[in-house]
This record gives C-alpha cells, sequence and structure tokens, in this order.
C-alpha cells in the first residue's frame, strides 16, 4: 500500500511564526498555517490541522460508506459528508482535540434508513482514519435525503 506525504515549513515562535503545509503527495496544494489564527474563531485565509483532519476523515468516511452500502446491496447516488473537528484544552496541559462531528446526507437506492444507518454505523467504526483517532469522541448524523 501507498505512503502519502505532507511537509510543514515553520518559522518562528509559536504566537509570532507562520508554516506552510504542502501536499507533497499530490503537488495539490499549499497552505498557510499559523497558531494564532488556528486557535481564533476566524480561519483569516489559513488552514489548520483540525481541518485538514477534518478533510482527511469525511473523505475517509465517504469512501468507506459508499463501500458498505454496496456491500448491504445498495447503490450510493450521492454522499454528502462533512466533519467537523474541535480543539479545546487539554486537562494534562496544552490542547487536544475535543470532538469530531460527522455528518451524511445521502441518496442511496436499494437501501432504507435503517439499512443506510448501519452502513454509516459501520463505516464510522471501521474507516482508517476513524481507527486513527479512537481516543477523539466521534459522533455521527447519518440521514437519507
Amino acid at each position: 500500500m501507498p505512503t502519502r506525504t505532507a511537509r510543514t515549513a515553520w518559522t518562528g515562535t509559536l504566537q509570532e511564526g507562520t508554516g506552510v503545509v504542502e501536499l507533497v503527495s499530490s503537488d495539490q496544494g499549499r497552505f498557510d498555517v499559523s497558531f494564532p489564527k488556528r486557535a481564533a474563531e476566524d480561519a483569516d485565509g489559513t488552514t489548520s490541522p483540525e481541518e485538514l483532519i477534518a478533510a482527511a476523515h469525511s473523505s475517509c468516511f465517504a469512501m468507506q460508506l459508499s463501500a458498505l452500502i454496496a456491500e448491504a446491496g445498495g447503490t450510493p447516488q450521492s454522499l454528502d459528508v462533512s466533519a467537523d473537528v474541535s480543539l479545546g484544552p487539554d486537562k494534562a496541559g496544552g490542547f487536544r482535540l475535543t470532538g469530531i462531528a460527522l455528518t451524511v446526507r445521502g441518496q442511496v437506492d436499494g437501501l432504507d434508513a435503517d439499512g443506510f444507518a448501519k452502513a454509516a454505523d459501520a463505516a464510522k467504526a471501521s474507516c482508517p482514519v476513524s481507527k486513527a483517532l479512537t481516543g477523539v469522541d466521534i459522533t455521527l448524523d447519518a440521514q437519507l435525503a
């Protein structure tokens, strides 16, 4: 199986410094990062580790759910998946991911709402990114559109 690579170049201190995240394997982009903007409500044009985790989780979950829908005898027509990743204080000091809320709305042929919910629960448990994030509370809101 392949290995994918991202790289961050950082200069300066945590509060005054800045960085650039580069998606090396795909060469699809370079994104500014900054701790003050990471911790602010308004990202102001920068990304963050939490947003990158949200992107990874939503795409992984969508792929896994499409496979499980097919295994259950359904055909996914469309899946709209979002992942909201929250950052907060850690009781041990510093910060931690405090939760991930997955939301999916699907148009699926061949499965009823219960079958869709079961496939979504299984995808939440079995997608590789969910497995990597087992220390974070992950919730799921799955509904047929």
